[in-house]
């Protein structure tokens, strides 16, 4: 399956033949779980959800330098 991420301007695609959670997802693309919320159409989604078929997935960043 086909997992593809929005991450402002950047679009990266991770593949999978087995089912993924978010969190793994965004360990392979190398973003800190704790920075980011997952957006699947209007609903956000936890990291630990499991994607089993292809999507589209937005990342909202939550945290900021200081």
């Amino acid at each position: 399956m086909r997992v593809e991420v929005r991450n402002g301007d950047d679009v990266m695609v991770v593949e999978s033949n087995d089912p993924i959670s978010v969190g793994t997802v965004l360990d392979e693309l190398g973003i800190a779980h704790s920075t980011v919320l997952a957006v699947v159409g209007d609903t956000i989604i936890p990291h630990t959800s499991i994607i089993s078929n292809d999507v589209s997935i937005e990342l909202v960043v939550v945290s900021s330098g200081g």
